[in-house]
């Protein structure tokens, strides 16, 4: 568990053009803590160098779609949450499962 940490929802919510509509999946989400700092299922494969995404609606933390294992892909199937961001320190950013698109 990361301690007190909360995963800020400050990207922005239109592609930097504005051309993109708005995701109606971003609306009613609120700050979330994430549950570790690594991917489990990817720790459980022996598998750590993969880049992480959070799960926008609980927390959870999972490799990214360019990664082999996919795991964040596969949460977002099973729990039909759609919002994912990244975590790594850089340019903040939202992908959308629903969609296909960044948000």
């Amino acid at each position: 568990m990361v301690s007190k940490q909360t995963e800020a929802l400050n990207a922005p919510v239109v592609s930097a053009k504005g051309q993109a509509p708005r995701c109606e999946h971003l609306d009613g989400l609120t700050p979330v803590t994430p549950q570790s700092s690594f991917c489990r299922d990817c720790r459980a494969e022996d598998d750590r160098l993969a880049s992480l995404l959070i799960c926008l609606t609980c927390g959870w933390v999972a490799c990214s779609d360019g990664s082999p294992n996919q795991h964040a892909k596969a949460h977002s199937e099973k729990t039909d949450h759609p919002i994912a961001a990244a975590m790594e320190p850089g340019p903040r950013w939202r992908w959308c499962y629903v969609h296909q698109r960044l948000v």
